[in-house]
């Protein structure tokens, strides 16, 4: 049984700041996340913090790891970039960093010290963007703590939140970071709830794409939804809720719940296999194909 009350983060051994950490490379992607990673600083009260990555491979071209050799459309020094918020966002604290070593390691040591890590999803829904989105896939694998990944497009700050439950394992953390963050940019939150009929992300002509009345959906489904909306319903009063079950694949179905969203709120359970860490399928096709920015939150 789990109950709406926010809990305080394990203790790591590491004194956690308050601040937004952003991964930096210099395309176009890394300053849409920049601009995202601004204005929640900017909401939130926070720091931002600007870090740019130093990979141990120079000629390994992945995200977050640069070489100030190489021929990039815009600025990759945290320092100028640093500068220019701070003339466009006078009072925000921003503090740049350029740091050396295996990027996802730094990332994920960066995510332990801070309230949010923010990436940029460059090249997740392209062939020719798997060598480079493997950095923001291993980052999101192996942190315990919440990343944003932001599209190379302006992101919808304003627009309402999705959120992805997992009836069979409601956690208490991808909730409260959904409902908190709803609450505090007052925007309608959706929760959507997916049974899984159908594998993968091909054609599925027999299920409808749009949502299921709860009346026309399997009962204990329906109520097993309504009773975990109510119950975080009391905990944000005032808040906009309202529950979908859409059934079909769940990465498909969230996919196309987020397309009207500013963004889309999914947990990832922590949890490894004989090769490591891992995103699992549903998180990782959702990264793949999402053009909202997406917050993955793991959870036990």
């Amino acid at each position: 049984m789990f109950h709406p009350v926010p809990t305080s983060p394990p203790d790591l051994g590491v004194r956690r700041s308050r601040a937004i950490t952003v991964g930096l490379d210099g395309s176009r992607d890394s300053l849409a996340s920049v601009a995202w990673a601004t204005d929640e600083a900017r909401r939130r009260g926070l720091a931002l913090r600007l870090l740019h990555v130093w990979g141990l491979e120079p000629d390994v071209h992945s995200p977050l790891i640069g070489s100030r050799t190489r021929q990039e459309p815009y600025d990759a020094d945290p320092r100028s970039t640093a500068e220019r918020i701070r003339r466009t966002h006078p009072g925000l604290d921003v503090v740049a960093q350029e740091l050396c070593g295996e990027p996802a390691t730094v990332l994920c040591e960066a995510a332990e010290e801070s309230e949010l890590l923010v990436l940029g999803s460059r090249g997740l829904g392209r062939v020719a963007g798997f060598v480079s989105g493997s950095v923001a896939l291993s980052v999101v694998a192996r942190t315990r703590h919440p990343v944003v990944l932001v599209p190379g497009r302006a992101p919808i700050q304003n627009g309402g939140i999705v959120l992805g439950l997992d009836l069979s394992h409601p956690c208490d953390e991808v909730l409260d970071h959904a409902f908190s963050r709803a609450q505090r940019l007052g925007v309608p939150l959706r929760v959507v709830h997916s049974p899984h009929t159908v594998r993968g992300l091909g054609s599925d002509a027999a299920l409808t794409a749009s949502a299921m009345a709860p009346g026309a959906a399997d009962a204990r489904t329906a109520r097993d939804l309504t009773q975990v909306i109510e119950q975080w319903r009391h905990a944000y009063p005032g808040l906009r809720v309202t529950g979908e079950i859409r059934p079909g694949h769940p990465a498909r179905r969230l996919v196309e719940a987020s397309h009207t969203a500013g963004l889309l709120v999914m947990g990832r359970r922590n949890r490894g296999s004989r090769l490591g860490p891992h995103t699992g399928g549903v998180t990782r096709a959702v990264l793949h194909h999402c053009r909202t920015p997406v917050a993955v939150i793991p959870h036990d």
